[in-house]
């Protein structure tokens, strides 16, 4: 028993001996000086002023492109379609034959005018030759005045009936070469709307339509714009028309604009509804590219003047803002909000936000704050490339 008693303080006191030691480590572990923080590396960028260029403004707009000529081909005679002498979605010239109607009736109606004709000619001349007997007649007294005026009468309506006799036949031989429809323009045909064996009429407003008809070279692009710019337009071309102004052309598969035209037509009045003026520019299409009906840009060419322009690349987004990363003199970094004017090439034009002699962060602009310092390394920008809305 006096042994168990003994060994219990002797443990205890080991136990607070360990514990004491701890606590002393710890002491000294806290009480040790820190080990000093590792110098921030400076961030180093690319920097560059701004180009300066002689640019020429213009403004897109989005229309559609329409046939200079388009005609709906319709039937002027009623008969039985007798033929179809196109392929569907072909190239017409003008002149050609497209549709046959059965001229058999027609025929035979010119065939009735002519004969009429005749008849109506024969009385004539033989109504000229009383005529012309009662004339001497009369001179020697042989005939009275009222036989002579009968004679006279006589003359006048076979006259007149072989001039609706011709007037007939003209009508007749006019139906006949309506059964031949031919392609009034050149350009490119759609599909047959009526097939060989039916029935067509040209019942006024209602008349058969067959099929229709679009000119492909030139196209017309219909734009609408708003009235500030038609003034700008205006007083830059000095034309109240604007005809002959430059403007160019893209569609939706195209990344530039690489058709080039003119403005041939600007609307009289303004929509007031929309507040807008329509505007058409003319385009060559001898490769048929162009379609009736696509939509397309059309960038309307302005005045030339001297712009700031940078990279698409080095121009950022904040929410809704764009802006650049400006470094100063004191080699910091600098948030400058910026304005953004028009697209050249792949640089676009700043309006506002920017001096030329500001250099902008054009590598390296990731991660920077304002305030931060930086290693700036000073280059030139290349001239801009052609690029999306070139």
């Amino acid at each position: 028993m006096m042994h168990k008693f003994f060994n219990f303080p002797i443990r205890f006191n080991a136990v607070v001996l360990m514990i004491s030691l701890a606590l002393m480590s710890c002491s000294k572990s806290n009480d040790a000086p820190s080990s000093a923080a590792p110098a921030q590396t400076i961030q180093s960028v690319k920097i560059a002023l701004p180009l300066v260029q002689e640019i020429t403004e213009s403004d897109e707009y989005t229309g559609h492109i329409e046939a200079v000529n388009s005609v709906e081909i319709r039937a002027r005679v009623s008969g039985y379609l007798e033929k179809v002498n196109f392929a569907a979605g072909s190239k017409v010239k003008k002149g050609d034959l497209l549709f046959l109607i059965d001229p058999k009736p027609f025929q035979a109606q010119l065939n009735y005018a002519n004969a009429e004709l005749e008849r109506a000619k024969s009385k004539h001349e033989l109504a000229k030759n009383d005529f012309q007997r009662a004339e001497n007649l009369l001179a020697a007294k042989a005939i009275s005045t009222e036989e002579h005026d009968a004679r006279s009468k006589a003359l006048r309506e076979t006259q007149a009936a072989m001039t609706s006799a011709e007037a007939n036949v003209y009508s007749a031989k006019l139906n006949l070469d309506y059964t031949q429809i031919k392609a009034p323009i050149s350009g490119r045909i759609s599909r047959e709307l009526v097939t060989v064996g039916n029935l067509v009429n040209p019942n006024g407003g209602n008349s058969t339509l067959l099929t229709t008809i679009v000119s492909t070279n030139p196209v017309y692009v219909y734009v609408d714009a708003d009235e500030k710019s038609i003034l700008k337009y205006r007083r830059h071309s000095q034309q109240a028309d604007l005809n002959g102004m430059p403007v160019d052309l893209a569609i939706a598969d195209e990344s530039t604009f690489s058709h080039h035209g003119k403005i041939d037509y600007l609307a009289p009045n303004e929509d007031r509804a929309s507040g807008t003026v329509t505007l058409r520019g003319v385009f060559e299409n001898s490769d048929e590219l162009l379609s009736a009906g696509f939509f397309a840009k059309m960038r309307v060419q302005g005045a030339t003047s001297s712009a700031m322009l940078l990279p698409e690349s080095v121009i950022a987004f904040d929410q809704s803002q764009r802006f650049v990363w400006v470094v100063n003199t004191d080699n910091k970094i600098e948030y400058r909000k910026v304005t953004l004017g028009q697209a050249h090439g792949n640089f676009r034009v700043i309006k506002d936000g920017l001096t030329q002699q500001d250099f902008v962060v054009i590598e390296g602009g990731q991660r920077l704050k304002v305030g931060a310092n930086v290693n700036a390394e000073k280059v030139t920008l290349p001239q801009p490339t052609e690029g999306k809305n070139s």
